[in-house]
């Protein structure tokens, strides 16, 4: 083995070993201890390595690592992989990290060898935080309230375009009115922290959304088996709320079409907004989204939101509504801020976990 070799071993084992960090600090103690594992595996020139050898030269944005778990997942989910599925609690396995280890060992062996992982590999993470609608939806409601116009809401980084149908869950907070379909497969509960709550008004009977669309580099279909498992492969396997907010909102996809445009995000916006929507609040809105675009296509697009706003007037007026992490807060910590236009008002509405487990809304 060269010592170049060796060196983008090294390289790939920190960055599984941030990310099993990550996974600790989010809330998945199993995939925590794979990634560990993985990362030793990854140092020795294993199993792992032989899987992961043919994508290890990305760069780190590519997210290798959770690439790797995704794969594997899908196999599990998709019945190619039932020793591995019978450790995964998202496969109905029975959670066990050291015979979960073995599983997954012995899986990237059997596929390194055979090539069946590779295609999953050369496929981008798609994250689809469903819970991330609850942190949102404050802000839809109160675009709504501030010039009672219908909206019309344009989502870049969409993937499934599955929060860009927030307003048909449901949610619970305690001490007041749910919000929503009573009858929706996605019941988000009362993911809400500390003494204050988002006014959740108007009533989704009385709300009125004129148009809903997306964009994604690589948008995924839903709706279908296929996208479906793509999604869910995504979701760690030992949070099972993530897993069950996903698939309910895919069976909401179902029977609610909308558009993703396969588009850049700054090339596909500047297109939406040049076609400002009289008679409706123009909602451009993101979450999570902005550390992954390329630092020119962030610049172009931030820029293009704020010339769009000083176009806007009460007839057309534009809300930039996202999720993102604020250097600020703690790590994991993100923020929901709202701008709207005309006036260029700019707040933070809330504070939130990065999958939406909790909200602490701030307005």
């Amino acid at each position: 083995m060269s010592s170049v070799d060796q060196a983008l071993r090294d390289k790939l084992a920190r960055r599984f070993r941030g990310q099993a960090r990550s996974c600790a600090e989010l809330g998945s103690p199993l995939y925590a201890e794979l990634l560990e594992r993985a990362a030793t595996d990854l140092e020795r020139g294993g199993p792992v390595w032989q899987a992961v050898e043919p994508v290890a030269g990305l760069p780190g944005g590519a997210l290798v690592a959770l690439r790797y778990l995704g794969a594997t997942h899908r196999l599990a989910l998709s019945g190619a992989a039932p020793e591995l599925a019978a450790r995964y609690p998202s496969c109905g396995g029975d959670g066990d990290p050291v015979g979960a280890w073995s599983a997954l060992a012995e899986l990237s062996e059997r596929a390194a060898a055979a090539g069946t992982l590779e295609p999953l590999l050369r496929t981008g993470v798609q994250t689809n935080e469903v819970g991330r609608s609850a942190a949102l939806l404050g802000g839809f409601l109160e675009v709504s309230r501030r010039w009672d116009l219908p909206l019309r809401v344009l989502e870049v980084g969409s993937s499934g375009g599955l929060n860009l149908r927030w307003d048909r869950f449901r949610y619970s907070p305690a001490g007041g009115p749910a919000w929503g379909p009573v009858d929706s497969p996605v019941d988000q509960g009362d993911p809400w922290v500390g003494p204050r709550r988002p006014r959740l008004h108007p009533p989704a009977g009385e709300l009125e959304l004129v148009e809903r669309r997306g964009c994604d580099l690589a948008p995924v279909d839903p709706s279908t088996p296929d996208g479906r498992l793509t999604l869910l492969s995504f979701v760690w396997p030992d949070m099972d709320r993530r897993f069950r907010l996903l698939d309910g909102a895919c069976e909401v996809a179902r029977g609610l079409a909308v558009t993703v445009d396969r588009a850049s995000a700054d090339e596909w916006l500047a297109a939406r907004l040049a076609e400002p929507a009289e008679g409706a609040a123009t909602v451009v809105f993101h979450s999570v989204v902005l550390q992954y675009v390329d630092p020119d296509a962030r610049s172009r697009l931030v820029s293009g939101i704020a010339a769009a706003g000083r176009a806007a007037h009460a007839g057309a007026p534009l809300a930039w509504l996202r999720l993102e992490p604020a250097g600020a807060l703690g790590p994991a910590d993100m923020e929901v801020r709202l701008t709207l236009w005309p006036g260029g008002e700019d707040r933070r509405l809330a504070t939130s976990h990065p999958h939406g487990t909790w909200i602490r809304w701030e307005q």
